[in-house]
C-alpha cells in the first residue's frame, strides 16, 4: 500500500459524485425518489405485525392484495420517473392518483405517510422540466450584459457590442420660432447643412 491509494479513492469518489450529479440534473431525481418512497409504507403496513410486549397487532384487511399492487406501483413509477423521464407527465398524473386510491384501499394511504410522499412525487415529477444548454445560455449572455435593454430608448454608442448605433436628432436644444416660421435671431442649421439667418 503506497501513499498515494488514499488520493486515488479520494479522486474515483469525487469523479463519482460528480458523475451523479450529472445523472440526477437530467431527470426528476427527487420526484421519482419521494414516489418511490410513498409505495413502501403503503405495500408494508398491511403486512405488518407489530408487538406491544406480549400482545402482537395484525394491521392486515382484506385489501391486503390491492395495498401491495397499489405500492408495488408506485416503486415502478418512481423507478420511471429516473430511467424515463419522457413519461414524467404520465407517471406524475398515475402516481398522484394511486395516492388518492390508497386513501382508500391501505390503511389510510400507509399511514398518510405513504399517501403524502406519493403525493409529492407525483407534483414534482408534473413540474419538472429538463433544462437545455440553449436556456443555459441565454441565461448567462443576460448576466453578462449590463445596461439598458434594447427598444428603451438607448441609443449606443456606435461600435459597442450587441447595441445598434440610432440616429441623433439635429438640434439638442429646442429653437424658439417666430409667428412666420423663422427664426428669433439666432442662426440656425439648415434642412441641408447651410445656416440662415431669421
Amino acid at each position: 500500500m503506497s501513499a498515494e491509494t488514499p488520493v486515488q479513492s479520494a479522486g474515483n469518489f469525487a469523479r463519482l459524485r460528480l458523475r451523479f450529479r450529472e445523472w440526477r440534473g437530467t431527470r426528476p431525481f427527487w420526484a421519482g425518489l419521494f414516489t418511490l418512497l410513498g409505495g413502501v409504507p403503503i405495500a408494508y403496513f398491511p403486512y405488518a405485525t407489530l408487538k406491544l410486549g406480549t400482545m402482537s397487532i395484525a394491521m392486515s384487511t382484506t385489501a391486503g392484495a390491492g395495498s401491495l399492487i397499489i405500492g408495488a406501483l408506485l416503486i415502478t413509477l418512481g423507478l420511471t420517473m429516473w430511467f424515463q423521464s419522457a413519461t414524467r407527465i404520465f407517471a406524475g398524473v398515475a402516481a398522484i392518483i394511486l395516492a388518492l386510491v390508497s386513501l382508500v384501499v391501505s390503511n389510510i394511504g400507509g399511514f398518510l405517510i405513504g399517501f403524502l410522499l406519493a403525493m409529492v412525487g407525483g407534483a414534482l415529477a408534473l413540474s419538472w422540466a429538463p433544462g437545455g444548454p440553449a436556456a443555459q445560455g441565454v441565461a448567462a449572455k443576460g448576466a453578462g450584459t449590463s445596461g439598458p435593454a434594447a427598444g428603451d430608448g438607448f441609443t449606443g454608442a456606435p461600435g459597442a457590442p450587441g447595441v445598434p448605433a440610432q440616429p441623433q436628432p439635429a438640434h439638442d436644444t429646442p429653437v424658439p420660432h417666430t409667428a412666420d416660421g423663422g427664426v428669433d435671431g439666432e442662426r440656425a442649421e439648415g434642412p441641408h447643412g447651410g445656416s440662415r439667418v431669421g
